[in-house]
């Protein structure tokens, strides 16, 4: 038998855990600005999104106006800054001049996007007053569907004219005398897909859209323009040959394109499903180069940027036509790992910053939302946090992190990192974001972190979401048990870099200081 002190020294001599992972970061290797856009958000005229989430009239939980207070309370911690409305699907079928005037004497008009009636008690101004509330910009989608270029020119001068023109004194009967001033404005929404209302082929909506950003601009030349990216990625679906389209077509007029992607796990496979990142990222590296090849040879060409103005979970509440979806109300119950799908698309977006300016989680409330309202009161559900989290990192520097690490097959998609990373960084308060999700459903993944440029501080602050349980649900009066975790740690730091141990299925970010 060995003597106590042999044994206290073969013990010490034992070598430490060898990190299975890297991620370098380099504060000089810069991607772009975090657009405060990035964290914009969504209100369609869709089951109970408007009517019952964000706009309740008689609801004791809502003020004079009708506007849910504790709604417009969650809104504010979720830190959106630009909403888009009115749709979506519904926004190729809408009239607007139904919305403006005495509530009580607006039409109701059938909802032929949804299959439900419209009542048009919420329509522009309301839209308008409710992001003034809010502080955050508005976004409208135009008609592109069923709707007219003169409705869309007479839309901009109702909302931004301060002159004595017709639709300008309109405005000022309904109670507004100076002007909204509304800047971002979407030509139209998802109108390669045969679903949608005045579904076109690429050739006719350029001409349609080209002619509207002209009549448009002439009332306000300040305006910036979103063109309907192909969202249509179903068998057959050409969404390369009609972006491509597109951007030839509208070079010149248009500041952005849209890309619209949703994802599910229907294989039950949680790392199957956080591979999703893989498309996302390919569909904005493939939409770039069709900018840049837009864009070639042109001197001082209008920028343009893609605004991913639809994106979330969805898959539950999907019916097999527009109206037998519509009847679900998309009322989608979000679990613990579609709340780490939430920081897979930041991620992703946040390695494209340069590119990638807007963003626009759909959607707001109830309708496959953060937020889930009945009359009595809301709970959060758990894809809220996440997005609240990496909120904080809006005006940010988006860092290209170099990333080492465990690999799995992910099917068509080839062989990915378990870490799925994003780095940011504020030079003002030296602070240095890294956010990882690890995708691994049964390893957790010990990881070297190291920085290049600048002095690690011990202290760090860790934000983490993480849960046995991947189906775990919030419901009314149990919201809390998804809730992340957060902490202060002092870390052990070697050759201005620490190891760090992110487990199984969990999405944390590391909040640290580098010294001057």
């Amino acid at each position: 038998m060995k003597p106590l002190a042999t044994l206290l020294l073969l013990a010490f001599a034992l070598p430490a855990q060898v990190p299975e992972a890297r991620i370098k970061i380099d504060t000089d290797r810069r991607i772009g600005e975090v657009h405060p856009h990035l964290f914009g958000n969504f209100a369609e005229h869709l089951g109970r999104c408007i009517y019952g989430g964000i706009y309740e009239e008689g609801s004791p939980l809502a003020d004079e106006n009708g506007y849910r207070k504790d709604v417009m309370d969650a809104v504010r911690g979720l830190g959106v800054t630009i909403l888009r409305w009115p749709g979506g699907n519904f926004a190729s079928g809408y009239r607007w001049k139904d919305g403006v005037g005495p509530k009580d004497q607006r039409p109701v008009r059938p909802d032929h996007a949804w299959g439900d009636l419209e009542p048009n008690r919420f329509g522009t101004d309301e839209f308008l007053q409710y992001c003034e509330r809010l502080g955050v910009e508005p976004y409208i989608c135009i008609n592109a569907g069923l709707g007219t270029i003169d409705e869309a020119r007479e839309w901009v001068e109702y909302t931004n004219e301060s002159r004595r023109t017709y639709w300008a004194e309109q405005r000022r009967k309904n109670g507004r005398d100076k002007p909204y001033n509304v800047k971002y404005w979407g030509l139209g929404n998802e109108i390669d897909g045969p679903w949608q209302l005045g579904h076109k082929n690429a050739e006719d909506y350029a001409k349609f859209a080209l002619e509207a950003a002209k009549a448009m601009r002439r009332v306000d030349e300040s305006i910036k323009l979103i063109a309907s990216g192909s969202s249509n990625f179903g068998p057959g679906a050409d969404w390369i040959a009609w972006n491509r389209t597109v951007l030839e077509r509208l070079r010149g007029e248009i500041d952005y394109i849209s890309l619209h992607t949703y994802i599910g796990n229907r294989e039950n496979n949680v790392e199957s499903f956080l591979a999703a990142s893989a498309d996302i990222d390919q569909r904005i590296e493939i939409t770039e180069g069709l900018i840049r090849a837009a864009l070639a040879g042109r001197r001082a060409a209008r920028p343009i940027a893609i605004a991913f103005d639809e994106w979330n979970v969805w898959y539950r509440t999907m019916g097999r036509s527009e109206f037998e979806t519509g009847a679900t109300r998309l009322e989608e119950i979000y679990n613990f790992e579609d709340a780490l799908a939430m920081g897979m698309f930041f991620n992703s977006f946040f390695r494209h910053a340069h590119i990638v300016k807007m963003a626009n989680l759909a959607q707001l409330v109830n309708v496959i939302a953060p937020i889930f309202t009945n009359k009595e009161g809301l709970f959060l559900q758990p894809i809220y946090f996440p997005i609240a989290e990496y909120g904080k990192q809006k005006g940010n520097v988006a860092l290209d992190a170099l990333v080492e690490s465990p690999r799995y097959k992910a099917g068509p998609r080839g062989e990915l990192n378990y870490l799925d990373v994003s780095s940011t960084w504020d030079p003002k308060r030296r602070e240095l974001f890294v956010n990882v999700l690890n995708r691994s459903a049964t390893r957790d993944i010990l990881t070297r972190i190291e920085n290049v440029e600048g002095r690690l501080a011990p202290a760090a602050e860790i934000w983490q979401m993480y849960h046995d349980d991947l189906k775990a649900t919030h419901t009314f009066g149990d919201d809390r048990r998804l809730r992340p975790r957060t902490w202060q740690e002092t870390l052990k730091l070697e050759r201005n870099g620490f190891s760090y141990r992110f487990p199984k299925h969990s999405l944390t970010i590391l909040k640290l200081t580098v010294e001057p």
